[in-house]
């Protein structure tokens, strides 16, 4: 399914420790991060320098507050992501992570992100916890519909989306700032994190709440923690194993040997 990626001496070590773990659970799921999709051209929110909000301050644009009172300029703002989001493909540390989900070495994902992706490589189990684009909501009258017609004229036309019912401003079913996550996605999610053995952790910095709070969950639970991501978080002291590496590598060389072992 995938083809041989070069692997760092440096990562022998942990990729066969997290291996091991993974043979050894009999219930792994997954929290995925912005660091998944950066590979299928995504950029992600908080990076030094590249993330989004290094151009642009997120209570400015990314609040419900905000979306309220200048939806122009949030769309103005988003139309650049939802144009990457409309075009992106899933890369091979999501087609991985849906070959685990096939082998049975994962119940289910839980995401950060709102690109759809895990479901365009093929994963069925996936609890999005900050929402998605493929719907949109008028928060006047609660018309809802799917979004690639509105955002499609919106991203080559520029023209904001519009309530065919009311004419409010309709809004795409993403989490803003200020916004409650939905409450059956959490909750499920949490459930998923107290009934795991393992929790394999995918590109998320773990700083956001409460998906930063889920690997600590199901380790107070007594589950084991794979952390693979580029850079460090606040959790890496309670991780079984680290590995430092791109995902788009590391999560094919996994897949690959759970599927011959």
């Amino acid at each position: 399914m995938f083809r041989r990626s070069k692997i760092s001496k440096g990562l022998n070590e942990p990729l066969h420790q997290a291996l091991q773990l993974l043979k050894d659970a009999r219930n792994v799921i997954v929290l995925t991060g912005a660091g998944v999709s950066t590979p299928s051209g995504i950029p992600d929110f908080r990076s030094d320098g590249t993330g989004l909000w290094s151009f642009t301050n997120p209570f400015e644009v990314a609040t419900i507050w905000a979306f309220r009172e200048h939806p122009q300029r949030f769309y103005d703002w988003i139309r650049p992501l939802a144009r990457d989001v409309l075009e992106a493909r899933p890369n091979p540390a999501h087609l991985a992570l849906t070959q685990m989900e096939q082998l049975g070495m994962a119940s289910v994902i839980i995401t950060q992100n709102i690109d759809g992706l895990h479901q365009k490589a093929g994963s069925r189990q996936v609890l999005e916890i900050h929402g998605h684009l493929r719907t949109v909501v008028c928060l006047d009258c609660g018309y809802r519909a799917a979004s690639e017609p509105y955002l499609r004229e919106f991203i080559d036309a520029g023209k904001m989306p519009i309530c065919p019912q009311c004419g409010g401003v309709l809004k795409p079913d993403v989490v803003l700032f200020g916004e409650a996550l939905p409450h059956d996605v959490v909750v499920a999610a949490q459930e998923a994190a107290l009934h795991s053995d393992l929790i394999l952790v995918v590109g998320s910095s773990l700083e956001v709440m409460p998906a930063a709070d889920l690997p600590a969950l199901a380790v107070r639970s007594g589950a084991k923690l794979i952390i693979a991501t580029l850079g460090m978080t606040p959790l890496d002291h309670l991780a079984d194993v680290l590995l430092r590496g791109d995902v788009a590598q590391t999560m094919p060389w996994l897949a690959q040997h759970l599927a011959i072992s």
